[in-house]
């Protein structure tokens, strides 16, 4: 069994337009933009990246905007729901606020004794906030949420799935305990992470297949320490028989991808060396950074992006 993840690390979907991309998570949400870079393989594309404020794994929300791209198909085989922490009572301020700038989908309910607040994104996404322990984290002040409403980072993410036994297995392998289930869904937990901490596997044996495009998560990212930790996980998974990408530089922290039973793709990645490796604490998020080998063609990069209004 592999004991190296520390819980969730990011969590990375597809969108649509930029500018509301940005105004969702700075505004609505609250949270702080700690990276505009562009994507690796598509670098007219923008990255995104929404956390705390620096950026600490288990809070980061990042996003594709790839402009007109289609709405994806919401069903099996993806993150259906990601899940961000939110302080006890905080719930009805985040109703207000979100009922007020006309986010849809709000729906109030419980899961295994946990308050929730289930809301729409931009592009279709759905997402949920759940109110928790803050287990030491604080949430990014510097919008106009007040800290004791404001979002700590993730709680956890809910698959949806056909079949939910492969993918539980393979989260026991990778350190999470199988925990109580209620209305068709499982929970799974790690110990001794980060609060981060939760899966929930939605089991849909007859849900039409997902498929993807803007509000679809592309992957979801699970932690560990450092790169010694993740070639531990790697070689564990290679011997288990999963089908394991070389490790890739992401500039902000290093990356191993692969499939899971379920079609939903993860990521490990590293804690190190985080994102201010390029920029001071005070300024995250402001300046387009650029892969080092398409700085010779940051000109030309920036003539295609869209101005980013903040």
């Amino acid at each position: 069994m592999i004991t190296d993840i520390k819980g969730l690390h990011h969590v990375t979907s597809m969108a649509g337009d930029a500018n509301e991309n940005n105004a969702f998570f700075t505004g609505a949400l609250g949270l702080r933009r700690v990276k505009k870079t562009v994507n690796f393989d598509a670098p007219e594309v923008y990255h995104l990246y929404y956390g705390d404020e620096v950026g600490t794994p288990g809070s980061v929300m990042t996003t594709f905007p790839f402009g007109q791209m289609p709405r994806g198909r919401r069903g099996v085989g993806e993150v259906g729901v990601t899940e961000f922490a939110v302080p006890k009572g905080a719930l009805p301020y985040w109703a207000e606020r979100l009922g007020s700038r006309g986010v849809s989908g709000l729906t109030q309910d419980s899961f295994l004794g946990e308050a929730r607040l289930g809301f729409d994104g931009p592009d279709g996404d759905s997402f949920a906030l759940v109110e928790s322990e803050a287990q030491g984290r604080v949430p990014w002040t510097g919008a106009d949420v007040p800290e004791d409403a404001g979002i700590l980072g993730f709680r956890g993410a809910r698959f949806r799935l056909n079949d939910a036994d492969a993918t539980g297995e393979l989260l026991g392998f990778m350190g999470y305990v199988k925990g109580e289930s209620a209305d068709g869904v499982t929970r799974y937990v790690i110990e001794g992470g980060n609060a981060a901490d939760t899966i929930d596997l939605e089991e849909t044996p007859s849900g039409q297949a997902a498929h993807q495009g803007a509000g679809s998560v592309h992957h979801i990212a699970f932690a560990v320490e450092d790169r010694a930790a993740q070639l531990e996980v790697r070689r564990a998974l290679l011997d288990t028989g999963y089908q394991v990408t070389p490790v890739i530089d992401r500039d902000y922290f290093w990356a191993i991808y692969f499939r899971t039973p379920g079609g939903v793709l993860f990521e490990i990645a590293t804690n190190e060396p985080g994102f201010d490796r390029d920029e001071d604490t005070a300024n995250l998020g402001s300046a387009l950074k650029l892969p080092s080998r398409y700085e010779e063609h940051r000109a030309k990069i920036e003539a295609l992006l869209p101005a980013i209004t903040d």
